[in-house]
């Protein structure tokens, strides 16, 4: 996996949104290939982006961590 993708778990368990959609997007281009689609793929790339925040938000908001 790409080594800029930072961890997002803390043990506050306070992640501001940017960072993950940051993540979310870097992990999208990884996968796809594309820093920014053409206008064919555009909104399937979005997409990917907004289902992975969200994947990512429900994880982190789930995830039981100790300090």
């Amino acid at each position: 996996m790409c080594r800029s993708i930072k961890t997002l778990r803390t043990p506050e368990g306070d992640v501001p949104d940017e960072e993950i959609e940051a993540a979310a997007l870097q992990f999208v281009r990884k996968v796809s290939g594309y820093r920014k689609p053409s206008k064919a793929n555009e909104d399937v790339f979005n997409d990917a982006v907004k289902e992975i925040t969200e994947a990512s938000r429900r994880l982190l908001g789930s995830l039981v961590v100790r300090a």
